[in-house]
């Protein structure tokens, strides 16, 4: 069960996206909403498809415009009519089709008409069946009625006037059962095959009218596919003397005049403008298709049934949506994205391919509900990852800022490999003696502090738009002007600065909540030339800065005791016309620097963030009794072997005053950490670390000031009932 359900889940996408969106265009499809796409695609199809070899069966006699202007009227004469079918009857056709509606007799020539009828028995009259009869309906030849030569020449136009379907035979309104002209004709051949009646719901069509035995017309191309002459030149003899042997003969209007014109599948294409076809090239085709079902075996249209019909749409649902579910992955890099539009493009041709070739062996199946499907599938999928991309978002905005996720989400650039040189201001931050801090508390409430107290530095840092570029534990480096460039950048770095360390109020008002000794930061600024870009290899990449000037930027940042901000000189020079509040300044040799650098205390900033820190002069108390130490020196975090003693002969909440040797005192320098123990009363050496930093040298030349950073609880709580026996106040500003 457990396979299955990871199974299940690793295509969730897949198996939520196929059956919902089969389910919506199975939908769409039973409202009819696309049944004119579909019409659309047959008649695509229909005019792509290679047209099969008429073998010169059937030929049509046309009443065109040049006879009518030649007679000087639309109304032929019966007598015109019986000459034409005595001509045509002497080169011995198969089959004469009249597709004109002679139901009234009407003088000169209707006697001569009527001998004609009645001595050719393969002449074929038509009737029009279908309709509210005397008002739609028109009565056959009374003699070729008599005589039963007479088929319906009705004609079946879908919503879009087009005609695609044709009638085998139509039931009038008393219920009486009519052979179609093309059928009737078609019987005077020889052979025999099986014709399917065409059912309301075949291929593209929704509750479409299936009265009567209807047949989809495989048209053999656009008007003047069969060959054609004109009813002058039959009767002037201008035609071959065998011209009509052995064929079916229709004999019907063409002219524009005569208003017998219909829309066809191969009506219009995208290069021209809409051409119709005469009614009586209509009933040519389908007669052609009838006989050559018969004689040749011709493809009729057929259609899946609906169950296989709703299989396939949810079988291109599927494909759409595995296919863009299966790429997600390596989609995700401009290299691959390609591959995926692709896949897709191949898919839709496929789809294309299983559509067209069977069309040409007769089956029509479903092209644009497949295509929907598949588009649709496919479209869901990419929004549900667009959504899981959104929160994938979300959780790297938690440790990347949103637009180093932005360049790598959305900009093909942002994902190469490498970097450019650029010039940056970069900001780092670090708890003071929260390492030893968190050697005595539980692992989860160490994640809870570093939580809260990172939650508020990213705050800040968002605000002022600053880029996280990781979390070290609790050290944050921060970029300002990487991955996007701003003109402030300097300015925004020094505030967010501020701001950060008016965040610690709010964070140590939660670590008293917690019962817990306050925390202190502090924070280091530089502006420099550094490489910013990609760094790793194609499977693991990260964000990231190279440079001198980010190992420099650590190293003003650990010349900080808590609640202070250093900034270098080059930093200060590129905050331009901003007012920045500057306490006091040192000049410091960091380790892997030619040169000695001025950093610079800030305290706050001008307009346009007026921000400031505020500054507590410390009351230092001498001891009653001097408290004796041993130190030593912290470089690089390496603690020297050399110990050192001395005595702490004054205290402040957070500061000492500790008098040794000259000699000891020299040794030592302003912004140097160091790491003390106390001695006990009998001269052994505590085994409790406090760390501290050298703030500056007193005015006495064997005194120096240090500022703690680490204070174990033990140890603090001895501190303050020494404090609590001295007396006498001593203010000093450190």
């Amino acid at each position: 069960m457990k396979h299955w359900r990871q199974l299940l889940w690793r295509w969730r996408g897949v198996l939520v996206a196929t059956p919902s969106i089969a389910i919506a265009v199975a939908l769409l499809r039973f409202v009819g909403l696309l049944q004119a796409w579909e019409w659309a695609a047959y008649d695509q199809y229909a005019r792509l498809s290679p047209q099969p070899d008429l073998k010169d069966r059937v030929v049509i006699v046309g009443i065109d415009e040049h006879y009518i202007q030649e007679i000087g009227r639309s109304i032929i004469p019966f007598n015109v009519y019986a000459e034409l079918i005595e001509n045509l009857k002497s080169q011995s056709p198969r089959a004469i089709g009249l597709d004109i509606y002679r139901d009234l007799p009407v003088e000169p020539g209707y006697e001569e008409l009527v001998e004609v009828f009645t001595t050719t028995p393969y002449l074929v009259g038509i009737q029009k069946v279908v309709g509210k009869a005397g008002q739609d309906t028109v009565a056959p030849p009374p003699v070729l009625a008599e005589l039963g030569q007479v088929g319906a020449n009705d004609l079946l136009a879908d919503a879009d006037n087009t005609v695609r379907r044709g009638l085998l035979s139509v039931t009038d309104n008393e219920g009486n059962t009519h052979l179609s002209l093309s059928l009737y004709l078609a019987l005077l051949w020889l052979g025999e095959t099986l014709f399917q009646p065409f059912e309301s719901n075949d291929g593209g069509y929704i509750r479409a009218d299936d009265n009567g035995y209807q047949q989809m017309i495989r048209y053999r191309g656009s008007a003047h596919t069969f060959e054609r002459v004109s009813v002058m030149d039959v009767l002037n003899g201008d035609i071959p003397e065998d011209w009509a042997r052995d064929r079916v003969v229709l004999i019907g209007p063409v002219g524009e005049s005569l208003k017998d014109l219909v829309y066809t599948p191969h009506s219009s294409s995208l290069l021209s403008l809409p051409e119709q076809m005469p009614g009586v090239e209509v009933h040519a085709n389908l007669n052609s298709q009838i006989i050559s079902a018969a004689l040749d075996g011709h493809h009729l249209i057929r259609s899946f049934s609906e169950p296989l019909e709703w299989l396939w749409i949810g079988f291109w649902s599927g494909t759409g949506a595995i296919l863009v579910w299966v790429s997600r992955r390596s989609s995700r890099h401009y290299r691959h994205r390609w591959q995926r539009e692709c896949m897709i493009a191949v898919a839709l041709a496929f789809l294309v391919g299983s559509t067209y070739i069977p069309f040409l062996y007769g089956w029509w199946l479903p092209i644009v509900p497949a295509a929907m499907a598949a588009i649709g599938s496919a479209a869901a999928v990419t929004a549900y990852l667009a959504h899981t991309a959104s929160d994938i978002r979300k959780t790297f905005g938690r440790y990347l800022s949103d637009e180093i996720v932005t360049t790598l989400l959305e900009n093909p650039e942002g994902q190469k490999l490498g970097g450019e040189r650029r010039e940056i201001t970069i900001l780092t931050s670090d708890l003071r003696g929260f390492t030893s801090t968190s050697e005595r508390l539980p692992p989860e409430k160490v994640i809870e502090v570093l939580n809260f107290y990172l939650g508020r530095m990213a705050e800040s840092i968002t605000r002022y738009n600053g880029t996280i570029d990781e979390f070290m534990g609790d050290g944050i480096l921060i970029l300002f002007g990487a991955p996007i460039r701003r003109e402030d950048d300097t300015q925004r770095a020094i505030a967010c600065a501020v701001d950060m360390q008016l965040q610690m109020a709010t964070v140590n008002q939660q670590m008293v909540d917690w019962g817990m000794p306050p925390l202190e930061m502090g924070i280091g600024i530089h502006t420099g030339e550094v490489v910013v870009g990609n760094i790793g290899s194609e499977k693991r990449t990260k964000y990231g800065i190279v440079g001198n000037h980010v190992n420099l930027t650590y190293r003003i940042e650990s010349f900080t005791t808590g609640g202070q901000i250093y900034i270098s000189h080059a930093a200060l020079r590129a905050a331009g016309d901003m007012t920045v509040q500057i306490a006091g300044q040192q000049i410091v040799m960091p380790k892997g620097v030619a040169e000695p650098i001025t950093i610079h205390d800030v305290v706050g900033v001008g307009a346009p963030y007026n921000l400031a820190l505020s500054q507590e002069e410390e009351t230092f108390m001498p001891l009653a009794s001097a408290l004796p130490v041993c130190f030593s020196l912290v470089h690089s975090k390496q603690v020297d072997d050399a110990l050192l003693t001395g005595q702490v002969i004054e205290l402040s909440e957070k500061s000492a005053l500790i008098r040794a040797s000259e000699l000891i005192v020299n040794q030592v320098e302003a912004l140097n950490n160091i790491k003390l123990n106390f001695l006990s009363l009998g001269g052994a050496i505590e085994s409790i670390d406090v760390y501290a930093k050298v703030v500056n040298k007193a005015a006495a030349l064997s005194q120096f000031y240090i500022r703690f950073t680490s204070v174990p609880p033990t140890v603090a709580t001895q501190l303050d009932a020494l404090k609590a026996t001295s007396s006498v106040e001593t203010p000093q500003a450190t």
